[in-house]
């Protein structure tokens, strides 16, 4: 499993407000399967990435609000 980095505004109808944009990591096979298991919320998909190791062990130690959820 690898852990995705997703970036989103939490409104589809509104317009991309960087100071707005909310950071969601999600553990799945691949970044189709995270889409697809967020494409029925009312969030707007920025941008979706895998992280490596070493990126994920920054996430870890610099956001204290850090947390993966499972896609089921």
């Amino acid at each position: 499993m690898t852990v995705f980095k997703v970036l989103y505004q939490e409104d589809k109808d509104t317009r991309i407000i960087r100071e707005d944009t909310q950071i969601l990591y999600v553990e799945a096979e691949t970044e189709e399967q995270v889409r697809k298991s967020l494409k029925d919320t009312n969030s707007n998909i920025e941008f979706v990435q895998a992280l490596s190791p070493a990126h994920l062990e920054y996430e870890k130690n610099n956001n204290e609000d850090f947390k993966v959820e499972s896609i089921d």
